[in-house]
């Protein structure tokens, strides 16, 4: 086995996000092993769950149960104010999936996610006090969910300023990074898909897309000093398909088991 320090970055894509489950269950079962974990919006969700000890196919059966449920229980509307929806029952629905309100230092992996200062549009990493409240921050998407008020600062998603925290997971120590990108290029996905309709996009979907055209062009500069980069093909998903679930997961799945000789080649890790 290495002795390198691995870190796992998770990076930003609201529903295409979930691949980075099916990334997991198979690093799981390669013996792959995971020393710290960096997310940022989806990605701390899921990082998050993983780093508190969840298995790979426990996060797995969770995120296909919630699929299958209507998702307009987890949404609370909010008076226009800083978002659409107000964020309580997604953080409620987080906390009741830790086991409680825990700290980070109550988490068997070190963990710590990605969110920004609206205000100043500084990258903030969180990885201290309450990982319910650190999370519900890093997804924060401007306009979609109510800002989150950390000390003096109103924060918001995290993917604007670091959509896949390779940086975070160097600063905490890692020698060898994952990187997880589930992003796809603008104009991959502009010309990968077939228009069956022209039905106009509703504001969920324009405010979405805005965040994903704006934060596309630091992607690659994020993810410019990791050993390893994993990209599931979920160019052909939108952002708000988490009933897509199964599929996104297996897309992951599929990416890291293409991956996995390159991993164990440069860790070093024996072949099975």
């Amino acid at each position: 086995m290495s002795d390198k320090k691995v870190g796992l970055a998770l990076g930003a894509g609201a529903a295409r996000g979930l691949a980075h489950i099916g990334v997991l269950v198979v690093l799981e079962k390669e013996g792959i092993p995971i020393d710290l974990i960096a997310g940022s919006s989806i990605g701390a969700i899921i990082g998050s769950l993983y780093a508190q000890g969840k298995s790979a196919r426990q996060l797995k059966e969770l995120t296909l149960t919630l699929a299958r449920s209507k998702l307009a229980r987890f949404v609370d509307p909010s008076l226009p104010k800083s978002g659409l929806i107000g964020g309580k029952k997604i953080k409620d629905l987080l906390t009741s999936s830790l086991g409680g309100d825990l700290k980070f230092n109550d988490l068997r992996i070190p963990f710590a996610c990605v969110a920004t200062d609206i205000d100043t549009g500084e990258e903030v990493v969180i990885d201290r006090g309450s990982v319910p409240e650190a999370v519900r921050a890093s997804i924060s998407l401007p306009g979609i969910f109510n800002v989150v008020k950390r000390g003096s600062r109103y924060l918001v998603d995290g993917g604007l300023t670091n959509p896949v925290p390779v940086s975070v997971a160097k600063n905490m120590g890692a020698d060898f990074i994952i990187a997880v990108n589930v992003l796809p290029d603008v104009t991959d996905r502009a010309h990968g898909e077939v228009k069956l309709s022209v039905k106009e996009p509703n504001i969920i979907h324009i405010i979405l897309q805005s965040i994903h055209i704006g934060t596309y062009s630091l992607v690659r500069s994020s993810m410019a000093d990791a050993d390893i980069v994993i990209e599931p093909d979920v160019s052909h998903m939108g952002a708000g398909d988490f009933r897509r679930a199964k599929e996104s997961i297996l897309l992951g799945e599929l990416a890291a088991q293409n991956a996995i000789p390159e991993i164990k080649r440069k860790l070093k890790v024996r072949q099975r």
